[in-house]
């Protein structure tokens, strides 16, 4: 992908040019396939939507924001891996309110050291990770980048501008802080 065809229609949309958003959708279509198919690998075996789907359904909610505080392309792909994230919780809370039971799995084996490795709720995943949004922004952003966004540590620390080795330890320590909460959140 052209890094500066991407700065320039990032810059355009910042500046309230909504036509610049459909011009870039395809110049990174790609990465968020990418993005997509890591999130919905997560989610249980017979999940509905299709990485395709989940992209659309975050642009349409792209479309609908704002493009004022993205600053770069990697802050893009956060904010797009974020409104993938929010479509996936969206989708449960309708599941669960229509079945009235359970809810859709995610497995977080790879993000958090869940002492069984068994499967978490999502909902949960959800509710977690808005308690640390609360008690630590930045780490709970990370999370947000490396787990559900799949962005390295390196372009973690590009979209937060933020140092490497400041990823890595937030990282380390939400992870640990997360895998507490989900154990609570899931005794009886």
């Amino acid at each position: 992908m052209d890094d500066q065809a991407s700065r320039d229609l990032i810059g355009r949309w910042r500046a309230g040019d909504e036509q610049a958003l459909k011009e870039l959708l395809p110049l990174i279509y790609e990465e968020l396939h990418r993005v997509a198919r890591k999130q919905l690998r997560n989610q249980r075996a017979d999940h509905t939507l299709q990485p395709t789907a989940l992209i659309h359904e975050a642009y349409l909610r792209l479309a609908g924001s704002a493009g004022a505080s993205v600053r770069d392309h990697n802050h893009f792909v956060a904010l797009a891996s974020r409104m993938m994230r929010q479509v996936l919780v969206d989708h449960a809370r309708g599941r669960l309110a229509a079945k009235r039971q359970g809810g859709m799995r995610v497995t977080l084996s790879e993000a958090v050291d869940v002492a069984d490795q068994s499967e978490v709720d999502v909902l949960g995943v959800d509710e977690a990770l808005m308690r640390l949004f609360e008690l630590d922004e930045q780490q709970a952003r990370v999370v947000e980048l490396r787990f559900f966004g799949g962005l390295s540590l390196e372009e973690t620390a590009d979209a937060l501008n933020i140092s490497v080795s400041t990823v890595k330890r937030d990282w380390t320590m939400a992870r640990t802080w997360l895998s507490r909460e989900l154990q609570r959140l899931e005794s009886p």
